[in-house]
């Protein structure tokens, strides 16, 4: 099991990047697409691939590599972004990045970035949200029945630079290798991935758990929190407090920047609904996330080949060194399936954690909180008064779902989360 947590990377919380030592190499043709993502070229892929679907509109791979490329360009546009603006990945400001998926691109160093503001944050998650939407409407008019997409995967580059020069240092491989220190040269660029049906549902319900993401950030103001703690991830943000960003001169013990930024950040944590009606929205990529995973699996059980299986059911041998999927965990995956689609219904209560739990059946209706969204206060929330408008009576969630999960993925559940999605 730990194999998987040192195989397994979320770059930016969108795509799964494996560590191979020992990756076989295709005989067959690669697609026409591998040459552009092998250049960086990805606007031009993208022209290529749909001129030819015009041409013929049957060709699935090329279809499916449409879908490809449009999710890697938003990728890679947000990541432009967050050059631009001199995202900072260090300090606090590293350990929030792991917890919110859409700064886990590993971004160069910009020695002069623009100036960042609320609304420029804002707008950059509307772009990446929208890009998300065209990549899944393309893979969702792919036949998922018959399709397979060979990839070296290591060898994509991504211009996140802006350059227009997708160089060297910007092979995927390369940006794997800086984060974990585990791939070298040969064994990156010949990692190699065989997508097929399963993969196009696992990657359509990507888009739509990113896409939740991003209606619930746009659904919230947070400017206040961007004003006084927008320092910590943008070398040039525009605040009214000019003194953050100035070195204190008195540190140690008590006096400590860091430590009052970290405050400062949970304590802000507090944010009025400017657009209610993109939490209903939230709410149906999650419900979608959950029916494209259903669809992966289903397809991923109906195969009896055996090529370089990014997720592979218990008869194939996947492309992750060490890790083998067995038919308990997904049958133990389906229920949990199963229960969080009671949960979003609102069919199934969230135990409330204060109060006499022994006899009351009471629990949080998460579903409300996407039908009825209020002011989000973490603090209150932890203290329970946040949660309060949500509470009721009813039948709580399965505890032996989650004792089952535990029983079957030990402590390796939340990495086959992230990789089975």
């Amino acid at each position: 099991m730990k194999t998987l947590r040192a195989c397994v990377l979320l770059v930016p919380g969108l795509l799964l990047l494996p560590v191979c030592g020992n990756c076989a190499i295709a005989a067959d043709a690669p697609p026409i697409v591998e040459s552009f993502l092998e250049k960086g070229q990805l606007a031009d892929a993208e022209v290529a691939l749909t001129k030819r679907i015009a041409e013929n509109p049957d060709d699935e791979q090329a279809q499916f590599s449409l879908g490809v490329v449009q999710f890697l360009q938003a990728v890679e546009h947000l990541g432009q972004s967050y050059h631009r603006y001199g995202l900072r990945l260090s300090g606090l400001t590293s350990l929030a990045s792991r917890e919110i998926p859409l700064l886990r691109l590993p971004i160069p160093k910009n020695p002069h970035p623009e100036e960042m503001t609320y609304e420029a944050g804002s707008k950059l998650i509307e772009t990446f949200l929208d890009e998300l939407a065209v990549a899944e409407a393309t893979l969702a008019k792919v036949d998922t029945t018959d399709v397979k997409l060979p990839l070296h995967f290591g060898r994509i580059r991504l211009d996140l630079h802006a350059d227009g020069n997708a160089d060297d240092n910007e092979a995927l491989w390369r940006l794997l290798a800086a984060v974990t220190g585990r791939v070298d040269q040969a064994a990156g660029e010949n990692f190699l991935i065989t997508f097929d049906g399963g993969d196009v549902h696992w990657l359509r319900g990507y888009c739509h758990l990113l896409s939740a993401f991003c209606e619930m950030s746009l659904a919230y103001d947070g400017r206040e929190l961007f004003a006084r703690t927008g320092h910590l991830f943008f070398a040039n943000n525009k605040s009214p407090y000019d003194f953050l960003t100035e070195k204190s001169e008195q540190q140690g013990g008590w006096f400590n920047d860091d430590l009052f930024d970290l405050v400062a950040f949970i304590h802000l944590i507090n944010f009025p609904v400017v657009a209610s009606e993109r939490m209903p929205r939230a709410l149906a990529h999650l419900e979608a996330m959950i029916e494209q995973s259903r669809q992966s699996w289903k397809r991923i059980l109906a195969e009896n080949d055996d090529d370089h299986e990014w997720l592979p059911n218990p008869n194939q041998t996947g492309v992750l060194p060490n890790v083998r999927v067995r038919q308990e965990m997904i049958d133990a995956w389906h229920v949990f399936l199963d229960e969080m689609e009671l949960i979003l219904q609102g069919k199934r209560l969230i135990p409330f954690w204060r109060g006499d739990q022994k006899t009351q059946a009471r629990g949080v209706n998460f579903r409300r909180v996407f039908t009825e969204p209020r002011q989000f206060d973490l603090v209150m929330w932890v203290s329970g008064t946040g949660a309060a408008p949500y509470i009721e009576d009813g039948p709580l969630t399965d505890s032996r779902v989650w004792q089952r999960l535990l029983r079957v993925f030990g402590g390796e559940f939340f990495g086959f989360a992230v990789w089975f999605n």
